[in-house]
């Protein structure tokens, strides 16, 4: 093992023969405009209470500005004993073309400082798309990503993990291949309704978990791959539908430790093999992301789109189930079964001007009859699944206004939850925001032109200087950037993210994505209103209490209303794996924090993606914060809240001279901060006072209450509170 150490390059820069791997658009609805909307409503928000804990903080310089960490999971972890955080993120050293795209590490203590960060390989080539796990046994990160291995183009999937032994961070084990492309997979498709078996496969843009192995004493870690290679000819040339090839290893604590090379095993999914070289006039793409849990089931989340060929030859949608779990229940070993429920939810075409029965819907000049107008997944490829406490799994996503015809309205884009039971295969459509009335029993989501009672009737405005019928709605624009012509047509495409972190054990979590409709008000429609947002995007924040049922209004951070943004273009944000609860407000308001990587992006849109959105390459900085939010009231079980993390551990530690010791409030309360000896003397009083709501750091210099100088050894910090008691252990070296 050799501790990587984040190097200034001092040798020339070499020529990287291997291009930065993005997945490709392939087919994709064609877009629709709407009439006119003469007025947006500027409904009342209640968004949560919060304070950052960690304001926004530079963890590094990064000329790579696009997706900076994984496509579909979480590279923000939380550390098992509560103490901060790990971090992985490819980027760049220099805006260099010949510069290298790297995969990083980066370790963040409780009061968010930088306590490790570097290159997680030591050689200098192109590296991508890392993704993380944690040990769950004992707090050791696993860490992958794609590179290019051998002597061949094609890219591999490499695998490490940090030994973490006695709690250092950085010491890396060696490099190992967990997935040595090409792969032959072979076509389960009857004869004559596939491409054939193809041995040119790429599996790349990796995932992983961990979860129990049946071996005893061991864990098993999963990588899920993504298809990179391209087989099925459709109308407009070859497309891709990136089925999956899962590896997995079991290892144990001693393993990592000791640094073993892990032995990797390989399965893919027949139903999903058979997607890929299907050659029967039916194309489905499908779109996955991994999860295992804690009795061996290992699960890939999500929804496909799925096309077919009309009479015509030419291509349309397919209506079928498209929300998908499959699920091997023996540890990624044998069978796997799939689950499937229809997404979609289909609406009549509601009347817009009620004095001529106008309904508000067209395509080629004529309105569109019932039964070809449906809410359905759009633009959604880059997401995350998690389990909620009641065993149903969840991934986020956006719906929009299609028609069967293969095209949509992509001023209709929404955020939401869908649920599925692995059990049942029943779904549920959650809106995170805008939400539907409670109320609203007619519509399933929310529905922007029906918003208040009668439900089921449009709410029509009259607009006297214009003369004419409209809705007033509330709308969005879920994605990171304004422009939909960016980087050839493929903005949506490319620039759709939505994360979740998994429900803790009070069922806290949230959603992040990003929003840009304020500065696609003022950009695209003129709006003067919205000058101020017309060069930002925002991070949206919503929050759940109870597992991911019903969602809050969002947080919204921005670099006009938020003063800790300050000349930062947040992009690409990221949260940490789970909510860390503190403990109870004043009032029962549950409240708890979390973690947020993201980009600070100095000239906004990406300059990685082909064609660019701009040709400088100014780079930019990725970004740690944390906040701490008030949940809500959570419901009633009969026990007593218990006050946990509120007290963090001290920093520096060992220390010498003096040291940081902070803590998080759930709500303002008296309390006292005293320090012990190792024989349970009490050495000094640091706090016996009000602390306020959020985060409050005190500085104990080493000294007793009599302003003497204590001995080197081990000490004690103690809170009390209201909300409960609280002890940690640090060390005075001198």
């Amino acid at each position: 093992m050799k501790k990587r150490l984040l190097f200034a390059l001092c040798f020339a820069i070499m020529v990287m023969s291997i291009s930065a791997k993005q997945e490709q658009p392939g087919v994709m609805l064609k877009e629709l405009p709407v009439k006119d909307y003469l007025h947006t409503a500027n409904h009342t928000r209640n968004a949560p209470e919060f304070v950052f804990t960690v304001e926004p903080t530079v963890i590094s310089v990064n000329y790579y500005d696009y997706m900076i960490g994984s496509y579909s999971g979480i590279p923000l972890h939380r550390k098992l004993n509560g103490d901060g955080y790990f971090m992985t993120y490819h980027g760049k050293a220099a805006s260099s073309e010949t510069q290298a795209r790297r995969v990083y590490y980066a370790a963040i203590d409780a009061l968010g400082n930088v306590t490790d960060q570097g290159y997680i390989t030591q050689t200098a080539k192109t590296e991508g798309y890392p993704a993380l796990a944690i040990d769950p046994i004992d707090g050791k990160p696993l860490y992958a990503w794609h590179a290019n291995s051998d002597d061949d183009p094609d890219l591999e999937v490499e695998f490490t993990s940090d030994s973490y032994f006695a709690g250092m961070i950085g010491y890396f084990n060696q490099i190992s291949i967990a997935i040595d492309n090409p792969w032959l997979i072979i076509d389960p498709n009857p004869a004559g309704e596939g491409v054939g078996d193809q041995d040119d496969n790429v599996f790349i843009w990796p995932q992983l978990a961990v979860g129990p192995s049946p071996v005893d004493g061991m864990r098993r870690a999963y990588i899920a791959a993504r298809n990179s290679s391209n087989h099925l000819e459709w109308t407009d040339g070859v497309v891709p539908s990136e089925n999956i090839l899962l590896a997995y290893a079991d290892f144990n604590t001693e393993m990592i430790e000791y640094g073993w090379e892990l032995e990797w095993n390989h399965v893919s999914i027949p139903t999903q093999d058979a997607w890929h070289y299907a050659d029967h006039g039916i194309f489905r793409r499908p779109n996955n992301s991994l999860h295992a849990d804690d009795l061996g089931n290992v699960y890939l989340v999500g929804h496909h789109n799925a096309y077919e060929l009309d009479a015509d030859g030419e291509s349309q949608v397919l209506i079928e189930p498209n929300a998908n779990i499959f699920i091997c229940s023996n540890y990624g070993e044998g069978d796997w079964t799939h689950i499937s429920a229809d997404s979609r939810v289909f609406f009549e075409n509601p009347i817009v001007d009620p004095d001529e029965n106008e309904p508000y819907f067209e395509h080629d000049g004529e309105p569109l009859p019932d039964g070809h107008l449906y809410w359905g997944i759009s633009n959604s490829g880059h997401y995350n699944t998690v389990m909620s406490n009641d065993g149903k799994m969840l991934f986020p996503a956006t719906m929009c206004v299609n028609i069967i015809e293969g095209f949509y309205y992509p001023a209709f884009h929404f955020p939401k939850v869908f649920a599925i039971d692995p059990n049942t295969g029943e779904i549920d459509i959650r809106d995170i925001y805008p939400r539907k009335d409670p109320n609203d029993h007619v519509n399933q989501v929310y529905t922007p032109w029906d918003v208040e009672e009668p439900f089921g009737e449009p709410e029509h405005i009259w607009h006297p200087d214009a003369q004419q019928w409209y809705f007033d709605m509330e709308l969005a624009w879920p994605f990171p950037h304004y422009d939909t012509d960016l980087h050839d047509g493929s903005m949506f495409f490319h620039c759709n993210h939505m994360k979740l972190s998994q429900p803790n054990e009070d069922g806290l979590m949230v959603a992040v994505w990003q929003d840009s409709y304020r500065a696609k008000r003022f950009n695209v429609d003129g709006v003067t209103d919205f000058s101020d947002f017309q060069n930002t995007a925002e991070i949206w924040i919503s929050v759940s209490s109870n597992s991911g049922y019903s969602w809050s209004d969002p947080i919204r951070l921005n670099n006009i209303e938020t003063p800790e943004f300050n000349n930062i273009t947040p992009m690409w944000a990221y949260p940490a794996d789970q909510v860390i609860t503190v403990g109870d407000g004043a009032t029962g308001e549950r409240v708890g924090k979390i973690g947020i990587m993201f980009y600070d992006d100095l000239t906004w849109g990406s300059n990685a993606i082909t064609p660019p959105a701009h040709d400088h390459n100014d780079g930019g900085n990725v970004m740690f914060m944390e906040l701490q939010i008030s949940f809500g009231t959570p419901v009633e079980d009969g026990t007593a809240p218990a006050a946990v993390n509120m007290l963090n551990q001290n920093y520096p530690n060992p220390f010498n001279p003096e040291t940081t010791i902070s803590f998080n409030m759930p709500s303002g309360a008296d309390s006292k901060l005293d320090v012990y000896n190792i024989r349970g003397q009490k050495v000094k009083t640091l706090l016996d006072g009000h602390a306020q709501y959020g985060l409050n750091t005190v500085v104990w210099n080493g000294d007793d209450d009599n302003g003497n100088k204590v001995s080197s050894g081990i000490y004690f910090y103690h809170l009390t509170n209201e909300f409960g008691s609280q002890t940690r252990k640090m060390m005075l070296m001198k």
